[in-house]
């Protein structure tokens, strides 16, 4: 079967791959073979094969940069955020699954904004500290990679993926709504009821995809979805507004993904859930009851009051995050409770009788709010919920676990990254203009496997080979890294920071001309290259792989990067008169 991906030509039938990594391991002395990834095969086939690992050496060249025409913008402006330093880890996916606590299924490494977690607000993400020193509020995060030297079964996986049923997961509007006016509360909750229903319809489809992955199935059922969710969605805001509350565009809480999160519990490395006793979660985040979607319909007169304080509450747990990353060893065991929630839960017993006194001014005061003012530590095992009328309920997805921050198949311990360059870089075509603050963007896709293979991207090579990426891991020379080279879209469409797919408000340039597509505009393009000291014998023998999706298993085309702009305007506008005028800064 031959096949070329991305511009990787690895060409050769897979008993060919075999056979030549096996001339590799027979050269170096490596004579036992661990298998760990699935590779970039676009299939559902999930068997773990070490024809995933290509010596970089067999990749021919394929990478290529369109000459510079007049007119272009061809400088460079690097940023340097750090390596995740401080042990930002978490499972969260804000910018592809927003709202969605443990959203990513697999463990990120984060560097810039302290804050971020998948809740978190643009007002938040404004109000954050930082890991970059220039003091760029962006996020940057990626996959982490993990060295596991057992053995795993491409057997045990289908055998995960036989029991699984897949699931529909969509982010809650209720719990993002802005403080809903009374006249139009009754609306807005048959509304959402309807959301829910439509993800109920999109789960009792999905039965038919039981032990099973139907990429081209998956892509009919979430593209429906998302169209009767998008008109849903929109016809919410509009109420909400026409009523005379303030409800900016909720596109970016449209789009819905199908999980597999029941095979966490199946595959092999689920049993170190058992060690509670030494469980810590990565990156702990401050768990609050939501108030937005428990307050009845709020008076005109107390609208404006009302969203401050929500907004305040919101502020308040992500200062509380941020604190947790930046404390994190200090005090003895009472030091979070005493430090951290201790004085949170103050600020928002404060905060949320303001809120009830502001809506008793005008009408009947809500009772109970105090009930919601207790946060806790999250590290209880949860994962989104179906709505009641589904047909099934996924197994819950604890947070990750132990000194390595595991979940049930990503497994093993975390390559901290070597170094970390982040770059913004100019148009071939034009010249560029200021990216809008908290644009959201991703490259690549996690789930190339039950989504299909369209927007994935190869991102693998070695130091001293960049005029090559692969989509399968990288066997590098004595003294090279191991490097994942992610380019994001360099082209917006003027106008949005999100879009119903996360995909649409951006798009990559021509790779012949670098010119962007009709109706979009050149935007600073950002390219992140990770690197790794990684031991050759480790490569090898393939022991090194990404966290992923289940059902991806450590896919090595699954490799993706998601990030959120938070520079200031003048930040910004400092990037774009760099690269127009053709020079390097930082």
């Amino acid at each position: 079967m031959n096949r070329r991906k991305n511009g990787t030509a690895l060409v050769q039938t897979r008993p060919a791959r075999i056979a030549m990594v096996a001339l590799v391991l027979a050269a170096t002395g490596a004579l036992t073979a661990t298998f760990v990834s699935s590779g970039g095969k676009g299939t559902a086939d999930a068997a773990t094969s070490l024809d995933q690992f290509v010596p970089i050496e067999n990749v021919p060249p394929n990478v290529q940069n369109p000459r510079p025409a007049a007119g272009a913008s061809t400088g460079r402006f690097t940023v340097d955020c750090g390596t995740n330093g401080n042990g930002k880890f978490s499972p969260d996916n804000p910018v592809a699954q927003p709202g969605i606590r443990n959203g990513a299924e697999h463990v990120h490494d984060f560097v810039g904004n302290l804050a971020i977690t998948a809740n978190s607000s643009n007002a938040d993400l404004d109000a954050s500290g930082t890991t970059c020193r220039n003091g760029d509020k962006s996020s940057y995060f990626w996959p982490v990679v993990r060295i596991d030297k057992s053995v795993r079964s491409g057997k045990q996986v289908q055998q995960a993926l036989a029991q699984t049923q897949p699931m529909v997961v969509c982010p809650s509007v209720g719990k993002r709504l802005r403080a809903v006016p009374t006249g139009a509360r009754t609306t807005v909750d048959r509304l959402l009821a309807e959301l829910d229903r439509q993800q109920a319809a999109a789960n009792q489809r999905m039965t038919a995809s039981r032990g099973r992955i139907d990429a081209a199935f998956n892509r009919e059922v979430i593209d429906s979805l998302r169209a009767r969710r998008a008109a849903m969605i929109k016809q919410i805001s509009t109420t909400i507004t026409a009523a005379g509350g303030n409800q900016p565009g909720l596109v970016s809480l449209v789009e819905c993904d199908v999980s597999y999160d029941d095979m966490h519990a199946r595959m092999p490395g689920s049993a170190h859930r058992a060690s509670a006793q030494a469980a810590q979660a990565a990156n702990p985040r401050i768990q609050c009851p939501t108030l937005r979607d428990k307050l009845p319909g709020v008076p005109d007169r107390a609208l404006a009051e009302v969203n401050r304080n929500l907004d305040d509450l919101d502020r308040q747990i992500s200062e509380a995050n941020e604190r947790l990353v930046t404390s994190r060893g200090q005090g003895g065991p009472a030091f979070v409770d005493n430090a951290i929630l201790g004085p949170l839960r103050a600020k928002r017993v404060a905060v949320i009788d303001r809120i009830a006194t502001a809506i008793g001014r005008q009408a009947p005061r809500p009772q109970g709010l105090d009930a919601f003012a207790r946060c806790t530590l999250d590290q209880a095992p949860s994962t989104p919920a179906a709505p009641s009328s589904a047909p099934t309920s996924p197994a819950a997805l604890p947070d990750p676990q132990g000194p390595n921050f595991e979940l049930p198949g990503n497994t093993g311990g975390i390559v901290r990254p070597a170094q970390v360059l982040i770059e913004y870089r100019g148009n071939p075509a034009s010249k560029v203009v200021p990216m809008p603050k908290f644009l959201r963007a991703l490259t690549g896709d996690a789930k190339p496997t039950s989504r299909g293979p369209a927007n994935a991207r190869a991102t693998w090579t070695c130091s001293g080979f960049t005029d090559r990426l692969s989509d399968k891991y990288p066997i590098c020379p004595a003294g090279s890294q191991v490097q994942r080279v992610q380019d994001f879209p360099g082209c917006w469409d003027g106008k949005n920071i999100d879009s119903d797919n996360h995909r649409n408000h951006v798009a990559f340039a021509d790779k012949a001309t670098g010119a962007c597509p009709q109706g979009f505009q050149a935007i600073p393009q950002l390219r992140i290259t990770v690197a790794y000291d990684i031991a050759r014998n480790v490569q090898v023998k393939g022991q090194y792989a990404l966290d992923s999706f289940p059902e991806e298993n450590h896919n090595p085309f699954s490799d993706h990067n998601d990030f959120v702009n938070v520079n200031s305007a003048q930040a910004m506008q400092r990037i774009v008169t760099c690269i127009n005028r053709g020079k390097n800064c930082s």
